[in-house]
């Protein structure tokens, strides 16, 4: 059993990522499903879908790397654990490798960038952080 479903979407991609397999497969929720969209629409992965099993459903994701073979996303982390939440107002929101990268935001609208959050002056749960 995972007790923290989030910290084990992101440490099994890390571990694929470095590994330059061409895909990860990962226990689908509605909460994951988010997370990949943003990865995909802020470019560190090349797509995502849902395989069903017949049980809970299965989110596989296609990694991304380069025309050398190099990994795309260099880092990912979780941020807000089970154990302690981490919450920001959008001032205070950090920016990620000075902008480079993205903070993953849960916020009343839902999940968001960093920069989203910013935009539309929502703070919220810090996720976790992709560079």
């Amino acid at each position: 059993m995972v007790t923290d479903p989030i910290s084990d979407m992101f440490t099994r991609i890390r571990n694929s990522n470095v590994k330059l397999h061409e895909k990860v497969d990962i226990p689908l929720s509605k909460l994951k499903l988010e997370i990949a969209k943003i990865l995909k629409k802020e470019g560190y992965i090349s797509n995502f879908k849902n395989v069903e099993d017949g049980k809970q459903g299965i989110l596989r994701i296609y990694l991304k790397y380069s025309s050398e073979g190099e990994m795309v996303l260099k880092g990912i982390e979780r941020i807000s654990k089970s154990s302690l939440r981490i919450y920001r107002g959008y001032e205070d929101i950090p920016r990620v490798v000075n902008g480079l990268g993205v903070a993953i935001v849960s916020t009343s609208n839902g999940l968001m960038t960093d920069r989203q959050a910013r935009r539309d002056k929502i703070g919220g749960e810090i996720m976790g952080y992709v560079w």
